[in-house]
């Protein structure tokens, strides 16, 4: 069964930065499409952004392009988060997700969207003060 378990938030000051890992389990494929998705308070969820598990092709959400960053590690099946230069506007719940398998990888890169993302992880708070 896949599962997806976040973790890694906290707490940090404006300009800080923060990594939160997801770990996943039952991907067999390594042909999924997984993502990071932000929710700030009273907000929709965002998609911050997404890799191809296989290919390792990525994409990354303007407002944070720069400053965040998305890894796998294959071996130890973990999705990364890098975030970097934290604003308070960052604050919020962020949720790993993976798409069905044999997801195509341009797809996932180019046009994936929230509703396609099936199965989600449980989130991880992070909070960043001015």
């Amino acid at each position: 069964q896949e599962r997806l378990v976040e973790s890694g938030g906290g707490s940090v000051q404006a300009g800080g930065s923060l990594i939160v890992s997801c770990q996943y389990a039952g991907y067999t494929s390594g042909t999924h499409c997984m993502g990071w998705f932000h929710q700030g308070p009273g907000k929709e969820r965002e998609t911050v952004a997404r890799i191809h598990i296989g290919g390792g092709s990525t994409y990354t959400a303007d407002s944070v392009k720069g400053r965040f960053a998305i890894s796998r590690d294959n071996e130890k099946n973990i999705l990364y988060l890098h975030m970097h230069d934290l604003k308070p506007e960052d604050s919020g719940q962020y949720y790993c997700a993976s798409t069905r398998t044999h997801y195509s990888q341009i797809r996932c890169v180019e046009k994936a969207s929230t509703d396609e993302f099936q199965n989600w992880g449980q989130g991880t708070q992070v909070i960043v003060s001015s």
